[in-house]
């Protein structure tokens, strides 16, 4: 089975979110991507719309 490529998008973020979520990643020791994309997973496992996989 082949790898997916992930999908590249472009975020426009306030300041202050950015500097929120970037402390945040550093508490979990996650980069800042990794801890976007976990919050957008949490979020969407929270309103029932998980992905069926991982990729």
């Amino acid at each position: 089975m082949t790898k997916r490529e992930p999908k590249k998008v472009l975020l426009r973020l306030d300041p202050a979110v950015h500097e929120a979520i970037a402390k945040w990643a550093a508490d979990d020791l996650r980069s800042i991507n990794g801890q976007i994309e976990y919050a957008l997973r949490q979020a969407l496992e929270q309103a029932g719309r998980s992905p069926k996989s991982r990729g």
